[in-house]
């Protein structure tokens, strides 16, 4: 084995002080054992390009940092989307309200094809700023996309916002030009739109902001309707993307709209939530049948309240994007950026935990594992570097790698046992054993 230092190692812990901490890499070396398994890098085997990691921005993330004082605006900011933060590079919001909005909202109430009341302005009260603050510090452009929880009630079937409810045929052709209405004002207004969902989870009636489409509803909204109104806008370079509901069936709502031709030329991805359980066989069956489609994991919290200090918080995030990118995902973007510590505001009280969460009482900022984690890929595996294969002989070890087009190879690895874990980290011809603590994360940072 290789006695030289090429690495730099960072190290999250359970009931450690380390957070994102870069360390000796002697601290984690043990004695060469043979019997050790191994983490083969293959430097050779290159998969997707990465287009980067973020969160989101909803009115309910916005009122929070509405009410916070400059220094903690600014520590916020830093955290997610700094140089020296997680350098946060995507970012999503909602086009009208989500259940993570003060109330039910659409930016035109009024019952009119024309849209001529078609308005923005309660977005700049508070998310507008949000997201321009984010845009202004963060170090690379931040990709954002706007995805519908709900079409104004008008326009539904059962004439509300919440509970499910359809599209009205009849306006179609109108909520087809309402995208279009939205990212021409945001952009007027300074906020790039990347790209947008068809729909928020699409087979959900929720007590929220929901609509309801099947797949070849979907499908064949956006050939008739959706595709050639972003084309008659000159917006087909904004990424369209189908599904964004959870894995376990995104398969069948793939195959159902990107087998069509006609849908399939205006679609960019395919969008998907962690809800459900993992499936993480679908992502990859997505990739196999649909190479050349892009795969975008677009929405993932811990449900049911705030979980303040919950360590499982980190391990479910890394479990899903380590996951998730070995099988050919391109970028992983959370949920709200920051809530209230009773995991809010929520129009229905379906409260979650966030990265970080802010205690209003005592305006202070509570980072939880999930943040830290998050980090562990998101400072360290920049925008066009490409995953590439990690041949994992453990059996309790989850690992990601990838290269950079300096050749420069970063490696996440995750100990989710109650117990150290040693193995044998080969890059090309340099080997190492080490040792990662319990409930642990690494990152390992090869010198060039």
């Amino acid at each position: 084995m290789s006695s030289s230092t090429n690495m730099n190692i960072y190290l999250t812990s359970k009931n450690t002080e380390s957070r994102i901490k870069k360390i000796p890499d002697s601290e984690l070396f043990v004695d060469t054992n043979s019997k050790l398994k191994t983490l083969r890098i293959n430097k050779n085997h290159h998969k997707q390009s990465i287009l980067g990691f973020g969160g989101a921005f909803t009115e309910a993330s916005a009122s929070i940092y509405d009410q916070l004082d400059s220094i903690k605006k600014n520590e916020i900011i830093e955290a997610y989307f700094g140089e020296n933060g997680n350098k946060y590079n995507m970012g999503r919001t909602h086009i009208n309200s989500c259940d993570f909005s003060l109330e039910n909202y659409a930016h035109c109430d009024t019952e009119d094809n024309l849209l001529n009341d078609f308005s923005i302005e309660r977005d700049k009260r508070m998310l507008i700023p949000f997201i321009k603050a984010a845009i202004k510090k963060s170090t690379s452009p931040i990709h954002l996309m706007a995805s519908p929880w709900s079409p104004p009630a008008w326009m539904k079937t059962n004439n509300q916002m919440n509970h499910g409810g359809k599209l009205k045929k009849q306006y179609q052709d109108t909520w087809a030009e309402y995208y279009c209405k939205y990212i021409e004002l945001y952009e007027k207004g300074g906020i790039p739109i990347w790209g947008i969902s068809v729909q928020n989870e699409p087979e959900a009636v929720q007590t929220w902001d929901s609509c309801i489409y099947t797949g070849e509803e979907e499908r064949d909204f956006i050939k008739n309707f959706l595709g050639p109104t972003l084309e008659k806008y000159n917006y087909l370079h904004k990424k369209l993307i189908i599904w964004d509901h959870n894995r376990d069936v995104m398969f069948e709502r793939a195959k159902t709209v990107l087998s069509d031709p006609d849908a399939s030329k205006y679609v960019w991805g395919t969008g998907f939530h962690w809800y459900n359980g993992d499936h993480f066989g679908e992502v990859q069956r997505v990739h196999d049948k649909f190479p050349d489609k892009e795969l975008i994991f677009t929405e993932g919290c811990q449900e049911g309240g705030p979980h303040i200090e919950s360590w499982d918080l980190g391990e479910r995030y890394a479990t899903s994007i380590i996951n998730d990118l070995n099988r050919w995902t391109v970028a992983w973007i959370d949920w709200n950026l920051i809530l209230d510590e009773r995991g809010g505001p929520n129009h229905v009280g379906n409260f979650c935990s966030a990265p970080i969460i802010v205690d209003t009482k005592k305006q202070e900022l509570l980072y939880q594992s999930s943040y830290y984690y998050l980090g562990h890929f998101s400072r360290f595996f920049d925008r066009g570097d490409k995953i590439i294969e990690c041949e994992n002989s453990t059996e309790s070890l989850l690992a990601l790698s990838a290269i950079n087009k300096n050749n420069r190879v970063t490696s996440t690895i995750m100990n989710k046992e109650d117990k150290s874990v040693q193995f044998i980290y080969e890059n090309g011809t340099d080997a190492k054993s080490l040792s990662i603590p319990p409930r642990s994360i690494i990152t390992i940072v090869n010198k060039i």
